[in-house]
């Protein structure tokens, strides 16, 4: 699908910067700072499926309604969150964050429904986003909520079409080129740990419990009211196209003048999905998909050749385990190469290539790929001239031709 911005508008600050210019602490005394946050990226867009009305589906049907241009008012990635701390002495204090997505633009409610994607979801409920509590020290972080994974962390800020419909996420974590990218997630009910910087290196790692009654991963788990891994049939009880049980991950990060290197693991432990076989409504022989653990495992690099420019390079390998090759639709290697050139102080030039290698069920004639073969065979490329402006709220938004919106390193330094 084709989209082009053609307004957009963007406020990010601390909101307390709105009553106060002075301090972003709403709320201090000598032992605990409470900070109000948030993000507004509003646009007005044009967009296409770029179908031709006579085209027909792949079940031979005629499409039907409107796949030409059509204008739409976007929140793009709005979030609005309150976060602070409490010194318990020892110097330890204890951390917390509560944040939220915030549909400016439209009514809150459900995750839209997609032809890939059916989720239970309510994206602006109060907590949706990263949330924790959690206690940190000398010894680093240790946090117990939902929090994007470290993996995903790892190399979003390698990244320069995060928030946007260019992003990494077709090709990069994403194991089957739908909306879904598993392996670029945040994690709900999970407990993790994030060190300190020791000289040029850190790491994190998380451990997210599966919670689930059922023995395959078929059903909601405790408390979620979702399949984990997204795309629910809305009973709870039919979660197999992707859900999975505990989830490991881990990411180790070196960050040194001009060099930012990491190396990432990631492990979803029994993921059910028996819905591709035929005695779930797919058209794989029954026992040859099955219920295993995939798992994927990166390597990335950013290094800033000189003050304005900047070189991205992301090598990926995702694995599954499944019985029977000629059907593992989701096993393959994925490459990212990106390049920002800075123009302006305002202005940046990016450009990104993605390739999805081939997976062992490519020999059976599937059709694994989806979204990641395009414009080429298991190819995304973007090109993409923006301009990025952040203000306090109490700053008139400025309307600018291009707005995007903070990568996740980026926020989470906000």
């Amino acid at each position: 699908m084709k989209r082009r911005k053609i307004l957009a508008a963007t406020a990010t600050a601390l909101v307390a910067a709105a009553f106060s210019g002075t301090s972003p602490a709403i709320a201090a005394d000598g032992d605990t700072s409470v900070q109000l946050y948030g993000h507004l990226d509003l646009s007005v867009d044009d967009a296409t499926k770029g179908l031709n009305s006579g085209r027909v589906s792949g079940g031979g049907a005629p499409l039907t309604g409107k796949m030409g241009w059509q204008s739409d008012i976007s929140s793009n990635l709005s979030y609005f969150g309150l976060r602070g701390s409490h010194d318990i002495g020892g110097g330890n204090r204890m951390v917390f964050r509560i944040e939220t997505q915030v549909d400016v633009a439209a009514t809150p409610g459900l995750s839209p429904v997609t032809n890939s994607t059916t989720d239970t979801k309510v994206p602006a409920a109060l907590g949706s986003r990263n949330s924790f509590l959690g206690i940190a020290g000398g010894f680093g972080a240790v946090k117990i909520g939902k929090t994007d994974a470290p993996y995903k962390l790892s190399t979003a800020r390698m990244d320069p079409f995060s928030a946007t419909v260019g992003d990494y996420n077709s090709v990069i974590g994403n194991t089957g080129g739908d909306n879904r990218a598993e392996f670029d997630t945040r994690l709900s009910h999970a407990i993790w740990y994030e060190s300190n910087k020791m000289g040029a290196f850190s790491w994190s790692a998380l451990f997210a419990p599966g919670q689930n009654r059922a023995s395959d991963n078929s059903i909601n788990a405790s408390g979620e009211p979702d399949c984990t891994g997204g795309n629910s049939d809305f009973s709870g009880q039919n979660c197999t196209d992707g859900s999975f049980g505990d989830a490991f991950s881990v990411a180790g990060v070196y960050e040194a003048g001009p060099l930012f290197a990491i190396l990432a693991y990631e492990l979803h432990k029994k993921v059910n999905r028996t819905g591709d076989e035929v005695a779930g409504g797919g058209d794989a022989p029954d026992g040859s998909v099955g219920i295993v653990d995939e798992r994927a495992m990166k390597a990335g690099v950013q290094y800033t050749v000189l003050p304005g420019t900047i070189v991205n390079v992301i090598f990926e390998r995702l694995t599954r385990k499944a019985p029977l090759s000629d059907f593992n639709e989701r096993q393959h290697n994925a490459t990212w190469l990106a390049l920002t050139q800075k123009i302006t102080p305002q202005d940046d030039l990016n450009l990104g290539w993605a390739h999805a290698g081939k997976t062992p069920g490519g020999s059976r004639g599937l059709q694994p790929c989806g979204q990641l073969s395009r414009p080429g065979p298991g190819r995304q490329r973007n090109q993409h001239v923006h301009r990025r402006l952040q203000a306090p709220f109490r700053q008139a938004i400025q309307l600018v031709r291009r707005l995007r919106a903070p990568s996740e390193s980026q926020r989470r330094a906000l």
